[in-house]
């Protein structure tokens, strides 16, 4: 899945609750001595909720089953959420047994969920690439056919990775003409600019992003969150602000729907003006984010009300809207794909 789908996501997490066994379930003895003063309010059990899902749709069944078994491990709520998330659990540990003491087993706790690479996996994903070009001296065509010709799947984003890990220019040239003349969508196309990045390509790419030409430094381009430019966090930082304490789940959409967002508008205009410009620029983009996911979430759209919060007076109302028109043309293109 290459860009967030709110109203699916959450469609989706009604469909994983589904997932109960008929059997009885014995919750108590899942319960750790350590941990059973834990007590989660319910808009901190929304964002769990939420939380699991997105881990599930991106197939990260590991801290999955890490989260399930600290969510097992709390107090006070339904006896139907423990059958469902016990029933899951056991589901996800028969279906993807190689992933059950991911994060370190059972009593690792919240801290287990950020999955860190170990030191050595990159060099590992490397020398595991550079093997099967030994055995197939036609493998690295055959990942540029996956990535650049057969329909966009979890395989491209695959290709793409292990193309990373290969040495030749005739990689970096073919990239950089798929990446000019072909139609691809905008996050589509920062994932070739990383697969670029990583491959070592330096000097500056140009391609079209809808109707606009951008012009991009590959030596610039951002491989973690953490790279991107501080204006870029203190958006959502703007939105935490806001929505943290009361409104978790909706700062937690914002979330994922900003780094998204901010990965397909790389490079273009929308892009510089959050870097160029002044506080008023930050408070703009927080209240058309705000605004976005507000209505994706429920539906009502109270425009004036997102305003007021990030104080966007009448004379900033047309650059809000703008950055709005932005946010919904992305989320339009999204459901569409």
């Amino acid at each position: 899945m290459f860009f967030f789908k709110l109203k699916e996501v959450c469609y989706n997490q009604q469909l994983f609750a589904q997932a109960r066994g008929k059997e009885g379930i014995h919750i108590k003895e899942h319960i750790s001595p350590a941990k059973d003063n834990v007590i989660l309010f319910p808009k901190t059990l929304d964002f769990y909720q939420i939380q699991l899902t997105v881990m599930l749709e991106n197939e990260r069944y590991g801290e999955a089953m890490e989260l399930l078994r600290f969510l097992l491990q709390c107090q006070g709520q339904d006896e139907r959420h423990y059958e469902e998330w016990q029933a899951l659990l056991e589901w996800l540990e028969a279906a993807f047994p190689q992933y059950m003491n991911h994060g370190g087993g059972q009593g690792a706790g919240l801290d287990s969920y950020e999955h860190e690479e170990e030191p050595d996996e990159e060099e590992m994903k490397r020398q595991n690439v550079r093997a099967k070009l030994a055995e197939d001296q036609h493998y690295a065509d055959k990942l540029l056919h996956t990535a650049m010709e057969e329909p966009l799947s979890e395989q491209t984003m695959l290709a793409l990775e292990q193309l990373s890990y290969l040495e030749g220019s005739d990689i970096d040239d073919k990239l950089v003409g798929w990446l000019m003349q072909a139609r691809l969508h905008p996050l589509l196309q920062f994932r070739v600019l990383q697969t670029l990045r990583k491959r070592g390509m330096q000097g500056t790419v140009q391609f079209k992003r809808g109707q606009e030409q951008v012009s991009v430094d590959m030596e610039t381009v951002p491989l973690t969150p953490e790279e991107f430019p501080p204006q870029v966090a203190m958006v959502t930082e703007r939105v935490a602000a806001q929505t943290e304490v009361q409104e978790p789940t909706l700062y937690y959409f914002a979330q994922e729907l900003w780094s998204q967002f901010i990965m397909a508008i790389y490079g273009t205009e929308d892009y510089r003006s959050i870097l160029d410009e002044d506080d008023t620029t930050i408070d703009i983009w927080a209240a058309a984010l705000h605004q976005i996911v507000t209505e994706s979430l429920t539906g009502s759209r109270n425009e004036e009300e997102s305003r007021a919060m990030y104080g966007i007076t009448d004379t900033m109302r047309f650059r809000f809207e703008q950055a709005y028109r932005s946010f919904r043309q992305f989320v339009s293109a999204g459901m569409q794909e």
